[in-house]
């Protein structure tokens, strides 16, 4: 018998590795098929469109993650970071660039896991706001 927690603990996790891989560029399938896949899965998690959730403040991201199970909190950090930087490193900005480190170092305390690759997300983040003019790689 799957339980409600167990399959949203499992929908996050499946979401946050499909951004991760998008990130990589390891994207499957056609665009308009993956942008529907994740169009969907963002509002099975979220409730919400993309834009509505790039419009909400840190404030109300974190209240609405600690509202949460505490179970799912960790989880829901490593999506909210993946999915931050996902949209920053399509359109760099300074709110999706602070929003993903956030939630990414919020991800690193509370999972206590040592990650190479999100310390290099971290340090692409810091890097661009030191000095947002600067020519951000693609």
């Amino acid at each position: 018998m799957i339980h409600d927690k167990d399959y949203i603990i499992r929908i996050v996790k499946q979401f946050s590795e499909m951004i991760a891989s998008m990130l990589l560029g390891k994207n499957e399938g056609e665009p308009a098929e993956e942008e529907l896949v994740f169009e969907t899965r963002l509002r099975d998690v979220f409730k919400m469109s993309l834009e509505e959730l790039t419009a909400m403040s840190t404030t109300e991201l974190n209240s609405w993650v600690e509202a949460r199970d505490a179970g799912h909190r960790v989880a829901l950090y490593e999506l909210l970071g993946n999915l931050f930087f996902y949209c920053f490193r399509n359109a760099p900005s300074p709110d999706l660039a602070a929003k993903a480190k956030h939630f990414m170092e919020l991800w690193l305390q509370e999972s206590k896991i040592f990650s190479l690759p999100v310390t290099a997300r971290l340090g692409e983040i810091q890097k661009y706001l030191e000095n947002p003019e600067a020519p951000f790689p693609s």
